[in-house]
Parts: structure tokens; C-alpha cells; sequence
């Protein structure tokens, strides 16, 4: 199967088209066509270099080898049926957050071997073509689910452009996925956007707040920042996994409360101490 294809990128924002980016810079598109529902980031895109052309679903479908999906997991889950029945031969990846519910949709199609459900590990707090970001997902992880359902010329394409960027690879089952998902990476979102607006209720001067806060505050509530369209259908979609983790960071913070009130401050050290085992992990 040869490396350079006709690709079509479902989503020309942050993700899609820092992908394409790569795609274009590693020689493993022949064309690259853009779809997008948003006419300024159609637009956007062109201007860019991102794409060399735009068109509908249908027609980048039928003028590609290889589709990706890279649009939120509520519009994902939406069109997958469409995309599967449209598909030939083609290579069909999606990039989403989450996975149950998108597996749970193609299982039961009769091209399902030509999809391969992955997720780069990495994004930022920007969106839209204008934020996408040159050698995006050098180094970083993707997760390839039920690597086994897939057809083995799908996925090995698959693989070899995702270690062409740079990612190196991870195989999971989908509902582990969706559970890691929620610890590593949904909470931050929900603490940052948490933490967002408890300084927005209490701190009413908006030069205090930029005069005073560290880069620490800065780096923690960075992700507060990030698009609602997008992570409100993640958090909808892995809600189970989401509370349940939700739940454990809550317990965490009352312990805190707990020192503070009743003066505890050796159980306090201990807290603080348990948590900085998180170097021998995170350097």
C-alpha cells in the first residue's frame, strides 16, 4: 500500500489542520481536501496552505483514499454511519476523545475493517485553522483502539503515518481508553474550567487577576480556555468515567479543606508529600 495518498481532512481546525500540516511536511500526501460545515474556516484554511482545496463530504470521499475525522465527537457519532456506507477502500481514522460510543456505531457495519479509531494525545486551548501548530505531534502518544477489528492494510497505513509525525504508539481496548481518558486528561479540563470560575466569582478585578497570577495559575487554568463545543460532548459522551473521577478529586480537595479547618497541617505535609510522587512519572 503506498505512503502518499489522497487524504481528506474532516475538520480543518486545530487538530485537522495541524495534521495536515504534518501531512504535507512529511510527503505523505499526494492531495490534501478540506471539509469543514464553517465557511471561515474553509476560508481560513485555503489561505493557510492547510488544504489544497475544499468540498463537501461526499465529494472528498469520492475524490480520496484516506478520510479523517477530525471533528468533535458529537458530529463524529452523527456522521460515521454516513462516512462507512460512502467508503470503499479507503482508510477511515477518526481522532476523537472518546471511543465507546463511536465503536459501538461501526462494529456492526460491513466495512468496519476499513476504520481505524484512534486519539493523538495532544491539543491545545486554541482552536480553529488559524491555531494550528507546525510539528504538533512530535513526541507525543496516540492510542490505537481494538487494533484487531481494523483491516491490516488500514491499520499498518495508519501506524506509519502516525510515526511519520513523530507519535509513538499505544494499543488499547476502547472502554479502557475511555476510563485512562477521564483520569489523564478529562478531569484537567473540568478542574481548569472549575478552577476558572472560582477566580472569576471571587476576584471581580480583572487587573488583580492578571497582575497577580503566576505562571503557575497561568499553566493550571490554561485549559479554561478551550472550546465548549468540543468538550461538552466529550464529557457527555464519557460521562460514567468523568464522574467517577470527579468524585475521587473531590474527595481529594476536602481532605485539604479538612487540614485547613482543623489545623492539621502534618496530614497536610502528607498530602502535599504523596502528591510528588508524580515525578518518578511526569519529569
Amino acid at each position: 500500500m503506498s505512503d502518499r495518498k489522497r487524504i481528506a481532512i474532516v475538520g480543518v481546525g486545530l487538530i485537522g489542520g495541524s495534521l495536515a500540516l504534518q501531512l504535507n511536511e512529511k510527503g505523505l500526501a499526494s492531495r490534501l481536501i478540506g471539509v469543514d460545515s464553517n465557511r471561515d474556516h474553509q476560508k481560513k484554511a485555503l489561505e493557510l496552505g492547510l488544504v489544497d482545496e475544499i468540498m463537501d463530504l461526499d465529494e472528498a470521499i469520492n475524490n480520496s483514499d484516506v478520510v479523517i475525522l477530525a471533528i468533535p465527537v458529537d458530529a463524529l457519532v452523527k456522521i460515521m454511519p454516513h462516512v462507512l456506507d460512502k467508503i470503499n477502500n479507503h482508510v477511515l481514522i477518526d481522532m476523537g476523545s472518546t471511543k465507546s460510543e463511536l465503536m459501538s456505531i461501526a462494529n456492526d457495519h460491513p466495512k468496519r475493517g476499513r476504520y481505524v479509531a484512534t486519539h493523538p494525545m495532544w491539543g491545545t486551548e486554541y482552536s480553529g485553522p488559524q491555531a494550528a501548530v507546525h510539528g504538533a505531534f512530535e513526541n507525543t502518544a496516540v492510542i490505537i483502539c481494538n487494533a484487531n477489528e481494523s483491516d491490516e492494510d488500514a491499520l499498518e497505513w495508519t501506524k506509519n503515518m502516525y510515526k511519520k509525525i513523530g507519535m509513538h504508539l499505544l494499543e488499547m481496548d476502547a472502554v479502557a481508553h475511555d476510563l485512562h481518558a477521564a483520569y489523564v486528561s478529562h478531569i484537567s479540563h473540568i478542574t481548569s474550567f472549575a478552577l476558572a470560575n472560582t477566580v472569576l466569582e471571587k476576584e471581580k478585578e480583572d487587573d488583580a487577576i492578571f497582575e497577580l497570577a503566576s505562571a503557575g495559575f497561568a499553566s493550571t487554568v490554561r485549559l479554561a480556555k478551550s472550546n465548549p463545543s468540543m468538550w461538552v460532548p466529550i464529557f457527555m459522551q464519557n460521562r460514567e468515567n468523568v464522574l467517577d473521577v470527579l468524585n475521587e478529586h473531590i474527595s481529594q480537595l476536602r481532605k485539604f479543606k479538612s487540614c485547613l479547618e482543623k489545623e492539621n497541617y502534618e496530614y497536610l505535609q502528607e498530602l502535599i508529600e504523596n502528591a510528588n510522587k508524580i515525578r518518578r512519572i511526569i519529569k
